[in-house]
């Protein structure tokens, strides 16, 4: 049951959710919206019906309008969105201190509105909530990384890991995770149709949304590539299932230092087809 649910006293029969739902499964025979019972499990459980609705009359899968946040005036300008998107830097010194239990929940949970394949939505949160937790994982993955540069074991494409043990074991530099005190691995099943692409849109609502608070991150495919590629069996150890696909990792937590300004980059590589 999908719970679809129409105010009689309110809904203006404009018409609009039957012609935006992409299932096309919306009817207005009676005058009044409805989803036949035949047609329901054919919802793609997107919600664009309570989204679209001018007057919140519709109410779906539990949810009502009220719940929902609105969207005029309260939207950042486009100025505004430029800058953020400009000034996104990947942070690699970070403050010694966890972040708030109820803002690390705040993140992921904006973060898991952003869109997947087909509406799957199977991203899985992996997170490090503890400094003193990442710091054991960096350990133990930095041993075993020494191993692997003494025997000169890496495998064919990955012998650059030497370099940064080098780093590591001479200057104390963590190229895992940068000294920051969380990490975020996303993963979706092999089985939905697109995991990767799942995962790292998910990792990017995570970002955009994270500097707005103040939390830096980067993008760490030196980590993504140790647990992945190197030590699989780290997979199971931080919970990711059997079945799942790894997108990418993330370090995060409150920076050491901020950016005043943007940086310039361009002009973008385009190709208009003709």
């Amino acid at each position: 049951m999908i719970d679809f649910i129409v105010n009689e006293k309110t809904c203006i029969r404009c018409g609009e959710c039957a012609a935006d739902c992409p299932a096309r499964i919306i009817d207005l025979a009676g005058g009044l919206p409805a989803i036949s019972a035949g047609k329901e499990v054919s919802c793609y459980r997107c919600q664009h019906c309570l989204a679209l609705c001018p007057v919140g009359a519709i109410s779906i899968l539990g949810r009502k309008p009220t719940g929902s946040l609105p969207l005029a005036g309260h939207l950042p300008t486009p100025a505004q969105t430029e800058t953020a998107l400009k000034g996104r830097r990947a942070v690699r010194r970070y403050r010694e201190e966890n972040l708030a239990p109820d803002l690390l929940q705040k993140l992921l949970e904006v973060a898991c509105h952003a869109p997947s394949g087909m509406n799957t939505r199977q991203v899985r949160f992996t997170v490090v909530d503890d400094r003193k937790k990442l710091a054991e994982l960096r350990d133990e993955l930095m041993l075993r990384l020494s191993d692997m540069a003494r025997a000169g074991s890496f495998p064919p494409g990955l012998e650059f890991f030497a370099f940064f043990v080098k780093q590591w074991e001479e200057e104390r530099v963590d190229f895992l995770f940068r000294g920051a005190p969380h990490l975020l691995i996303t993963s979706a099943p092999a089985s939905v149709p697109t995991p990767v692409e799942d995962s790292l849109i998910a990792l990017s609502y995570f970002e955009l949304y994270a500097m707005s608070q103040g939390v830096g991150t980067v993008w760490d495919g030196l980590a993504k590539g140790a647990i992945n590629n190197l030590f699989p069996e780290f997979k199971a150890r931080l919970g990711i299932p059997e079945d799942h696909v790894i997108g990418y990792a993330m370090a995060f937590g409150k920076p050491a230092k901020s950016y005043a300004r943007t940086v310039q980059l361009g002009p973008p590589q385009v190709h208009f087809v003709r």
